[in-house]
């Protein structure tokens, strides 16, 4: 009888392959294979959308450009690594053990990844933003180059508005604001005692909005129609009705706001929950005090400026009707509701651009004066009064849009109101500096060119204040000079007088004070002969936003762009400095300044978790001049403790508030 012999049949297994290490880790690589998968989302979604509402054609160009400009940001973000523990905790998967391998820079290539070290952060945010400085300062150049002569040089009408939009654009959202946050982000923790941000992960995720942002904004370039040119200000119906690249404009705006916002959050979390032993609100540092008014104002107002974008967007992309130039079957949109919403935030923003700077200013002067703060507490409250006076003022900016008359009288009223706190400021500094053993090196200069700067700035801020004068100039090259005076000789003589005064702290680095000086009166000069004639140029009616003019201002117009370009170049003095004495400079002390703020008691740089031993505060933060006075004090742990009513230890060292 045959036996049967059973053959084994063979069993099909996959082989899963896995992905290049490269590819899944967190890292450049892996964020350019999400933008590809995110590309291909953007271009299947909106395919998919349209064939389901029976939309012809299909595809359109328009449609996924619009839908990508939101999905590919968001999956190169998860590509870098800004989210991976978020999402590994949402799945359910074991979050990873937290071993600091993310956390402090040991080679320059830690720049350009995720970090969670706050210094780190600070000083990412610092460097974009100064990126970004260039780019809209060559944007300017472009400008003054076709205003320096009558007539149509080298850029069309259209050109030379995408070309002024995307300056004003580019400084204001991602330069000023941020450069401020990324100073704030790196000195904060040090100046109240605190080991890092309250919220680490989410302080890397807010710098890797930015760039983001920024990438958006100088892309619009390259859409068909070429860049957004409705302003800054991006007034409806015109930003609703321009071409793609108006776009790009209303979808960067969020991401920098979402930025802003979330750095906000996490300063007031900080300065609340973080602060050393012994650190009452009044014995805060002036900074620390800006930052905290500043962040208040940042988490109420950039709301509305997303808002009024969003709204933009689904007018847009969607066919509503929320800024309908004309009413009529089926809309009923108001035009002038975008101006209301849009100011309600970007008046605040002035003081967002502003209150930061101020705190810069405090800690300069109090050091190079060698004196405490004359009026401190006021200056504190001062702050909080900017934060909700600044609220109450935003419609002075609409004193020509056709707004209802009544508004404009209590406008006017708020707006010169609101001039008395800051005024407080100027005085305030003043008293500071009064027979004072001031040091005049470079960060002092440019805290002193500040004060005249802004000083001027806030008068003429006084006139446009007067509703006669605001209708008058409303459309001339006044307001242009007014607002480079307050955000130019105001905002960014605070920036490089802050980055001059803590370089040595952020690099361990000392620069050279002789270029620093050959800046500074550069920059002091050659801004005045800038922007100065435009005050005059402007109350003779040269109207603003134009790409040619009357051949009456030929001459005023080739001045300005004469000194513009010394003023430009000006800036590359202080690239070649920063840049010279961050790999070569003399190595810093730990206290070059012999400032009393917590930041300079530790090493130039800082230790990775900032400090050896936790600080105790026991006295002011500005206590130049007196006797012994000591603004914090390191006990290491294992230090006894002081009994109740013992009249030793530290408890000898506490001062009255």
């Amino acid at each position: 009888m045959a036996t049967a012999v059973s053959e084994a049949v063979p069993v099909r297994t996959r082989t899963r392959v896995p992905l290049p290490p490269k590819l899944r880790a967190p890292g450049w690589y892996r964020a350019a294979l999400f933008e590809v998968l995110g590309l291909g989302f953007a271009f299947g979604m909106t395919a998919l959308v349209r064939w389901l509402q029976h939309i012809h054609p299909i595809v359109s160009g328009s449609a996924v450009t619009t839908v990508a400009l939101i999905v590919v940001p968001l999956f190169f973000i998860v590509g870098i690594g800004c989210c991976d523990y978020w999402v590994y905790w949402a799945i359910g998967r074991p979050t990873r053990p937290e071993d600091h391998s993310t956390h402090g820079a040991r080679t320059w290539r830690d720049y350009f990844r995720v970090n969670t070290d706050h210094k780190v952060i600070g000083i990412q945010y610092t460097v974009t933003s100064f990126f970004f400085l260039f780019v809209g300062g060559l944007l300017a150049m472009l400008i003054r180059v076709q205003l320096a002569k009558p007539g149509m040089q080298f850029l069309t009408p259209e050109q030379y508005n995408g070309v002024f939009s995307v300056h004003a654009t580019v400084l204001i959202f991602l330069f000023v604001i941020p450069v401020f946050a990324g100073l704030a982000n790196f000195v904060l923790p040090l100046m109240i005692g605190a080991p890092d941000m309250a919220f680490p992960r989410l302080n890397a995720l807010s710098y890797w909005l930015l760039p983001m942002g920024g990438v958006l904004m100088l892309m619009s370039f390259l859409a068909p129609g070429g860049s957004f040119a409705s302003g800054w200000t991006a007034y409806a119906p015109l930003s609703t009705t321009m071409p793609l690249g108006q776009m790009f404009f209303t979808v960067g705006v969020q991401f920098a706001g979402f930025s802003s916002i979330f750095t906000a959050l996490n300063f007031l979390v900080t300065i609340i929950t973080m602060r050393a032993p012994g650190m009452s609100f009044f014995r805060m540092p002036l900074l620390v005090w800006a930052n905290f008014s500043t962040s208040l104002l940042v988490v109420i107002a950039t709301p509305f400026i997303a808002s009024s974008q969003f709204f933009v967007l689904l007018d847009r992309a969607l066919g509503f009707h929320f800024f309908d130039a004309f009413v009529g079957a089926g809309k009923n949109g108001n035009v002038l509701m975008y101006q209301h919403v849009f100011w309600f935030y970007s008046h605040p923003a002035v003081y967002i651009m502003m209150l930061p700077g101020f705190g810069i200013i405090s800690e300069i002067i109090a050091t190079k004066s060698r004196k405490p703060i004359f009026g401190y507490r006021m200056m504190a409250f001062s702050l909080l009064a900017i934060v909700v006076l600044g609220f109450t003022v935003w419609a002075h900016h609409m004193f020509v849009s056709g707004m209802s008359p009544w508004i404009r009288i209590p406008m006017m009223i708020t707006t010169a109101i609101i001039a008395i706190p800051t005024g407080i400021k100027i005085f305030s500094w003043l008293a500071t500096l009064w027979r004072g053993v001031l040091h005049l090196d470079t960060p002092m200069l440019f805290a002193l060119g500040f004060l005249t700067m802004f000083t001027l700035g806030g008068i003429s801020g006084v006139m446009l204040a007067m509703i006669p004068f605001d209708i008058h100039v409303s459309q001339t090259y006044f307001i242009v000079a007014h607002i480079h005076y307050v955000l130019f000789g105001g905002s960014l003589f605070t920036i490089f007088a802050g980055v001059y005064y803590w370089f040595p702290k952020m690099t361990g680095r000392m620069f050279d004070d002789r270029l620093g000086k050959l800046h500074f009166w550069l920059t002091f000069i050659f801004f005045n002969l800038t922007f100065g004639p435009m005050h005059l140029i402007g109350i003779q009616g040269m109207p603003r936003r134009v790409a040619e003019y009357a051949q009456k201002f030929a001459a005023w117009n080739l001045f300005i762009s004469f000194s513009a370009f010394i003023l430009g170049l000006s800036t590359l003095v202080f690239l070649y400095n920063m840049v010279v004495s961050w790999r070569r400079g003399p190595r810093a002390a730990a206290n070059p300044w012999r400032g009393m703020t917590l930041e300079w008691q530790v090493s130039s740089p800082p230790p990775v978790f900032n400090f050896d031993h936790v600080p105790t505060v026991v006295g002011g933060p500005y206590e130049y001049g007196v006797p012994g006075a000591v603004h914090g004090i390191f006990k290491k742990p294992d230090a006894p403790q002081v009994t109740a009513g013992s009249s030793s230890g530290v408890a000898t060292q506490e001062r009255q508030e």
